[in-house]
C-alpha cells in the first residue's frame, strides 16, 4: 500500500518503523476502526502516561452510530489558544521555543519516535475535494480510530486502492495525544510546521476541532495568503421563496455565530408560531407566524473557498464549500421536535454518524437532545457535535454559487440602561462596504460562546473570524479581504445579531426572519427611505419597518434604542464600549504594509468618522 504513496523520508521513517499499519478503504472499516475494530459495544482510548494508562475517550456503539465522550470535560470544547508555530517562516502566532523553550526539531523527532512505537492507521482525503483541493495524510495510533473517521467524514476521504497515480501528500497530520500530558500540562496543543515540501499538522489532543477540522483550514489559508485568495470562515445557504425568487446568502461569524443555524428550519413552538423575542426584564413575548417558509438549499456550513479559478464577470463574490462532512453543533437542541429535519437525519441516518459529547448507552438510538453533563459544572455539554456527511443533507449545492447578501453574525449579550453592553443591534443593519470589511477585521466573538473554552465577554475572534486558525500574516490577510470586498461590489453586506436584542432573548430568530424578509423582497437592494441611520455609525443602517408574509414586526427589534428598558442613554453606552473594542482591535493593522484605502477606513474608526464617511471611501449599492 506504501508504493500508492510518495511521503516524506520522516513520514516514511514514522510507518516503515512502527508496530504495524492499517490502511481502511471504506467508511465501514472507519466505523468499525473507531469503535476498536474487534466488535466491542464500547471502547476506551487510553494511552500510557508516566507508567500507566490514561483514558482519554470512550467510544459507545449505539443504533446509529459511534458516540465519543471525553473523560476531561475540558477536551469537549476547543481551546482558542492551541495554535503554535514550529517554523521560521513568518508569522503572528507563538513559536514552540518561546512558548515552552527547547529545540523543536528534537521534540519533533521524539514525537516520530513515539509514534514508531505504535500500531499505525494511515488515512489519505483530499482537502477541498477534487476539482480545487489538496491531498493530505493522517498518521496517528490505530486506537484513534474515531479521530480517523471524523477526518475522513470532515475532508473527503479517499481509497487508495481506486486512487489513479501516486498520492503526495500535500500536508500531514501526526497524532500523539498522550503529549499533552507529558509535555503541555493537559492543554490542547496544535503545531504547524511550515515546511517547503510538505506543511506539518502535530496533533496532542484527540478533539478534532483544532487539527482535523481548524488545522486543516490553517494549512488552507496559508496556501491562499501565498497565492492571493481567501478560505472564508462561513455558511452559504441559497433560499427559494414560495414565488420561486431566489437569493444566496452567505452568513460568516466566529464559533457561535450562527454559521451552522443559518442553513436551519426556522424553530416553531407548538401552535406554529415563531417566537421572536421574549423580554428579559418585563417576560413580555412576541410572536410571528410565517405560514409558508422559504425553501433552503444548503451550500457550505463553516468554510467556503473564494478561489480566483471560480470568480466570473458578474462582480459578486463566488464560492464553493470546502468540505466533506459539517461539524454541527446540537446544543440549542432541547427536546424532541425542535428540528425534525436535523432530528431526523441523526437518529435514523442512512449510514452511521460521529457523535461527540452525548450520553450513550450501548446499542441504543442515541438522541441529540441528551447530552452529556459536564461534570466541573453539573450542566450539559454547551459544545455537542455530530459530523454530518454533505451526501446526507437534503437539498444540498455542491456547484460554485454567487454571493448575493454577506451577512456577518455577532453573539450578543442582553443590554438595558442599568447594565448597558455591546447588545445594542437590531434584527440586522446593512453596512456599507468598508464597514463590512472593518466588521471581518474586528470578528467579535461575543456573548456566551459555546464552541470553546473561553473567559467570556466581548473578544475578538481575529481577522475574517479565522484569526485564530491563521499562521501567517493578518496584515496581508486584510489587504486580501479588502480586494475581495473591492472586486465584487455587487454583493451586499448585512450584521445580525443573534442571542439577545436589547433587553430581548431571540436567539437565532434574527437570522431566521433576515433570511425569510430579504428573500420574500425579491432582490437584494434596499431603498434608501425604508432606512435609517444607526444611532452608532458602526451599525451601518437599520430599517424603519419590517414585514414578513404580511406582519409587521415591533419596531423595538429593529432600533433597541426604542425600547424603554435600554433608551437612548443605554444604546450610548453600548456604542462606546462597541467604538472602543473597534479601535482597540484595529491597531494592530496600522502597519506600512497595510492597502492605502485599508488605512483610510481605519482612520475613519479611529476618529469616529460617520456613516457617510465611510460610504465616501467605498460606495454602497442600495
Amino acid at each position: 500500500m506504501l508504493n500508492k504513496f510518495k511521503f516524506t523520508s520522516d513520514a516514511l521513517a514514522v510507518i516503515n518503523e512502527s508496530k504495524g499499519v492499517s490502511y481502511p478503504k471504506t467508511r465501514v472499516e472507519l466505523i468499525e476502526l473507531a469503535l476498536g475494530g474487534d466488535g466491542a459495544d464500547e471502547f476506551a482510548v487510553g494511552y500510557e502516561v508516566n507508567g500507566e494508562i490514561r483514558n482519554e475517550a470512550v467510544v459507545t456503539r449505539c443504533r446509529n452510530g459511534a458516540v465519543i465522550n471525553y473523560v476531561d470535560p475540558y477536551m469537549r470544547r476547543r481551546d482558542p489558544d492551541c495554535l503554535i508555530i514550529g517554523d521560521d517562516k513568518p508569522s503572528d502566532k507563538p513559536r514552540f521555543g518561546e512558548k515552552f523553550g527547547g529545540d523543536f526539531a528534537a521534540f519533533r523527532q521524539e514525537t516520530f519516535d513515539w509514534l514508531k512505537k505504535q500500531e499505525l492507521i494511515v488515512v489519505p482525503v483530499m482537502v477541498g475535494g477534487d476539482e480545487y483541493g489538496y491531498p493530505a495524510a493522517l498518521i496517528a495510533p490505530k486506537n484513534a480510530g474515531f479521530f480517523a473517521c471524523g477526518l475522513a467524514d470532515l475532508q473527503y476521504f479517499t481509497n487508495i486502492e481506486e486512487y489513479e497515480g501516486v498520492f503526495e501528500p500535500k500536508v500531514v497530520i501526526y497524532l500523539a495525544p498522550p503529549f499533552r500530558h507529558t509535555h503541555f500540562d493537559g492543554k490542547q496543543i496544535v503545531i504547524h510546521n511550515r515546511l517547503d515540501e510538505v506543511y506539518e499538522l502535530l496533533s496532542y489532543n484527540l478533539y478534532p476541532g483544532p487539527s482535523a477540522k481548524k488545522g486543516i483550514y490553517g494549512f488552507l489559508l496559508d496556501v491562499g495568503e501565498r497565492e492571493g485568495w481567501v478560505t472564508a470562515h462561513t455558511s452559504a445557504v441559497k433560499i427559494v421563496t414560495p414565488y420561486e425568487n431566489e437569493i444566496v446568502m452567505m452568513h460568516e461569524g466566529a464559533s457561535g455565530g450562527g454559521k451552522s443555524e443559518m442553513s436551519e428550519h426556522v424553530h416553531r413552538e407548538p401552535d406554529g408560531r415563531l417566537l421572536v423575542g421574549k423580554n428579559t426584564v418585563t417576560d413580555e413575548e412576541f410572536f410571528l407566524r410565517i405560514e409558508e417558509p422559504c425553501e433552503l438549499h444548503p451550500i457550505a456550513d463553516d468554510m467556503a473557498l473564494c478561489h480566483p479559478k471560480m470568480q466570473n464577470s458578474s462582480k459578486k463574490l463566488v464560492i464553493k464549500d470546502v468540505e466533506a462532512g459539517w461539524f454541527v453543533r446540537v446544543d440549542h437542541i432541547k427536546g424532541y421536535g425542535t428540528d425534525p429535519y436535523l432530528e431526523k437525519s441523526c437518529i435514523q441516518p442512512d449510514e452511521p454518524l460521529v457523535f461527540m459529547s452525548m450520553q450513550a448507552q450501548p446499542k441504543s438510538t442515541v438522541l441529540i437532545w441528551e447530552h452529556t453533563i459536564d461534570e466541573d459544572t453539573g450542566k450539559p455539554c454547551p459544545n455537542p457535535r455530530v459530523i454530518l456527511p454533505r451526501r446526507l443533507v437534503q437539498n444540498i449545492i455542491d456547484a460554485p454559487v454567487e454571493v448575493d447578501i454577506r451577512s456577518f453574525g455577532v453573539r450578543t449579550p442582553p443590554c438595558t440602561k442599568e447594565h448597558p453592553t455591546y447588545g445594542i443591534m437590531g434584527l440586522f443593519h446593512i453596512l456599507p462596504p468598508a464597514l463590512g470589511w472593518l466588521w471581518r477585521l474586528v470578528a467579535p466573538r461575543g456573548h456566551a460562546n459555546p464552541s470553546i473554552v473561553d473567559s467570556g465577554g466581548m473578544t475578538s475572534e481575529g481577522i475574517g473570524s479565522y484569526g485564530y486558525f491563521l499562521t501567517g500574516s493578518v496584515v496581508k490577510q486584510a489587504n486580501l479581504m479588502l480586494k475581495q470586498v473591492t472586486d465584487n461590489p455587487n454583493t451586499r453586506y448585512v450584521l445580525i445579531p443573534n442571542q439577545h436584542i436589547g433587553c430581548y432573548e431571540v436567539g437565532f430568530k434574527p437570522q431566521w426572519i433576515a433570511r425569510e424578509y430579504i428573500a420574500r423582497r425579491g432582490s437584494a437592494r434596499f431603498r434608501r427611505e425604508s432606512l435609517h441611520e444607526s444611532r452608532c455609525a458602526l451599525l451601518g443602517y437599520s430599517l424603519e419597518s419590517l414585514k414578513v408574509d404580511g406582519q409587521l414586526l415591533n419596531k423595538a427589534f429593529l432600533q433597541p434604542e426604542t425600547q424603554p428598558e435600554v433608551g437612548i442613554e443605554g444604546y450610548d453606552k453600548g456604542a462606546e464600549i462597541l467604538a472602543n473594542f473597534f479601535k482597540d482591535e484595529l491597531k494592530k493593522f496600522d502597519t506600512p504594509e497595510l492597502d492605502p484605502l485599508g488605512k483610510k477606513i481605519i482612520d475613519c474608526c479611529m476618529n469616529d468618522g460617520s456613516l457617510e464617511d465611510y460610504i465616501k471611501l467605498i460606495p454602497i449599492k442600495l
